[in-house]
């Protein structure tokens, strides 16, 4: 026999106050039952019946709800009540809901915990693990514009002590939504009796939990901020990153970033705290790959055995060849990795930093050109000194033009540009400038012969 959930015995079995037999009750039926006629019954009694059912089920039921349904019972629940539901959720539909919870439940979620649980917590909404969401806090002071600046000063006094700071002081409107960012000397200069609104620009800046800390800490810099506020798609005030918060940021940024120069996969711990073990995992895959990529000049070599036995005095200038073009070539890449990482470069300017690489690389090149050119023509004479000469500019232009080319490919590709780091730049130098040196060589000197 088909159930048949009605709402009308519910209401009944609450106004009799029979709780054991409600329970019962509600035991009997599906899931999928009691979320169809669960919005029927009236707020109070819906929120009761809810609080009713046993953890799993209540878990089952909230994931039939509609979104809208899911967003109005939340909102009528206790924060640990709200914690204990999103725990229980099964892993495919707390990620389904928690990809961006309503703004005024994570706000009453965050609000009451404790800093250890509210790190877990911020993992259980869902936030990337190097989003904005994870490194917020929701100690500010907010107010609202309708307040005259003697009540929001008192609101200040009352709430600032418990704020990470009270320098910038947030207006919303009643769904907590961001309307102004107000510093606060605006309130002390301000006469009591205006208004906030009177007082507001309407100018302020904020960025979305789900955006890359990175993109925090350089909206800092750029408009010399003290706290930033983050909010949702809505627009929903969750909280604030403080200048503080972003410096660590910065520094570990800056760490992960001088690792992956160095051809080290990044560490997540610091060196004193990692295992040699672990040292051992975060290098050898960088070495055995960059071994590979020698291996390829080891057959240039080998492919040119003839040539260096004709004319030894090539051998004499290939670690001067290859160690300039890979000093080039990495001088190139460090200048294209900090320039896109602070936001001086952009995407849609890499024609721009090839062509001024280029011109860079040809005086660079044709200055220590010229230099070689008289060190081969002391060691080897004229046709060796045109040789060593000429590769010595194609080499510096090459390896520079990798040098630019490289982080702006690894962006595009939505990899991190500091991967283009000195040994991988020296490898792949090591390999263009040794096909270019025996390219040219057995031009030169095939036809001198």
């Amino acid at each position: 026999m088909e159930p048949d959930f009605k709402g009308s015995e519910i209401k009944e079995l609450i106004k009799e106050q029979k709780w054991h037999d409600l329970r019962q009750v509600l035991r009997e039926w599906p899931a999928p039952d009691i979320a169809e006629r669960l919005p029927d019954l009236e707020k109070k009694e819906r929120v009761f019946v809810f609080r009713l059912l046993p953890r799993p089920l209540s878990s089952e039921v909230f994931s039939y709800l509609e979104s809208k349904q899911q967003d109005e019972l939340l909102r009528d629940m206790t924060d640990e009540e709200m914690r204990l539901l999103l725990s229980n959720l099964s892993p495919d539909d707390r990620t389904q809901f928690l990809e961006e919870l309503p703004g005024q439940a994570t706000q009453r979620l965050l609000n009451l915990l404790s800093f250890e649980d509210r790190r877990k917590t911020l993992q259980l909404l869902g936030y990337p693990e190097e989003s904005v969401g994870r490194l917020m806090t929701p100690d500010y002071v907010a107010i609202r514009p309708e307040w005259t600046v003697e009540q929001a000063l008192g609101h200040i006094r009352n709430k600032g002590k418990d704020s990470e700071t009270i320098n910038v002081i947030y207006v919303v409107d009643p769904s907590w939504k961001l309307i102004d960012g107000l510093e606060l000397r605006r309130f002390i200069i301000a006469q009591p009796s205006q208004t906030v609104e009177q007082i507001m620009d309407h100018t302020f800046v904020s960025i979305s939990a789900f955006e890359d800390r990175e993109k925090a800490v350089q909206m800092i810099q750029h408009y010399d901020l003290d706290a930033l506020p983050v909010v949702d798609s809505d627009g929903i005030l969750l909280g604030i990153v403080t200048v503080d918060d972003v410096m660590d940021v910065a520094e570990e940024e800056v760490t992960e970033d001088f690792q992956k120069a160095a051809a080290v996969m990044p560490l997540k711990m610091g060196y004193r705290d990692s295992s040699i073990w672990l040292l051992y995992r975060r290098r050898i895959v960088w070495l055995g790959g960059l071994v590979l990529v020698n291996l390829v000049s080891a057959g240039v070599l080998a492919a040119h055995e003839e040539l260096l036995i004709s004319s030894i005095a090539l051998a004499f200038f290939i670690p001067l060849l290859i160690a300039t073009g890979g000093n080039a070539g990495a001088q190139s890449a460090t200048l294209m990795v900090r320039a896109i990482a602070t936001g001086e470069l952009h995407l849609g300017e890499w024609s721009w930093a090839i062509s001024r690489e280029i011109g860079v690389g040809a005086l660079l090149g044709m200055t220590i050109g010229l230099a070689t050119w008289g060190l081969g023509l002391f060691k080897g004479g004229g046709e060796i000194g045109i040789v060593v000469g000429l590769t010595m500019i194609a080499v510096v232009i090459a390896s520079n033009l990798i040098g630019v080319v490289l982080p702006f490919l690894l962006t595009r590709l939505r990899l991190d540009p500091a991967v283009a780091s000195s040994p991988l730049i020296t490898s792949v130098a090591d390999v263009v400038g040794l096909i270019i040196y025996f390219s040219i060589a057995t031009r030169i000197l095939g036809a001198w012969r």
